[in-house]
């Protein structure tokens, strides 16, 4: 009767174990400052506001132009007095989240274009990522649909299939944004490291 008992109390254990990683990974992926899609109108953005701990905005600025330099990122303005800049870019993204290239795997490539905006005040620094427009490889050249278009797709209540398709378009999309952001902080951030590796 023990080890029925023990064995219960075992399985009960594990399976608590499993839920609760379950739980905090899925936690894990809703980050507070994640990137939201947001809708004015006919008008579709990105925009969040993040803070800083204790960086002037001098230093904040120049490293902010130091990522998107290194990540290739057009400026089409940047005043450090004002604390804004503008930048701009193409990027070659896929819809599948790891493409392994079996023969089977559908690869869904498609184009993005897209500005964001920072701006930089009282340690802390808002990124509006707008004009945004997909090209998707259709026939012999690409379809061009503005992120509100894509939006409207997504939202279809009258075919399914176009809303799932626009959906897995718009869910690859904002997972490339959470990473870009999460680098940008990281690289405006720059937190030393504690411990030295040898």
């Amino acid at each position: 009767m023990k080890n029925l008992i023990f064995c219960f109390a075992f399985v009960m254990f594990a399976i608590t174990s499993v839920f609760a990683e379950n739980i905090t990974n899925s936690n894990r992926s809703i980050s507070p400052d994640s990137v939201r899609l947001t809708i004015e109108g006919n008008y579709a953005f990105y925009q969040g506001k993040v803070k800083v701990d204790s960086l002037p905005e001098g230093l904040m600025y120049i490293r902010a132009v130091q990522f998107m330099a290194a990540k290739n990122f057009q400026q089409n303005y940047g005043y450090q007095e004002e604390g804004k800049m503008i930048y701009f870019t193409t990027q070659d993204l896929n819809v599948n989240a790891v493409y392994v290239g079996d023969d089977d795997d559908a690869l869904n490539p498609y184009t993005v274009q897209f500005s964001i905006t920072l701006d930089l005040k009282n340690g802390s620094y808002r990124y509006t990522i707008n004009n945004v427009v997909f090209f998707r490889p259709e026939g012999n050249g690409n379809k061009r649909e503005t992120l509100f278009d894509m939006y409207l797709k997504a939202t279809n209540t009258n075919s399914r299939r176009i809303a799932k398709d626009a959906r897995k378009l718009l869910d690859s999309f904002e997972k490339y944004l959470n990473a870009l952001t999460g680098e940008l902080y990281d690289g405006i951030e720059q937190k030393p490291s504690i411990y030295l590796k040898f």
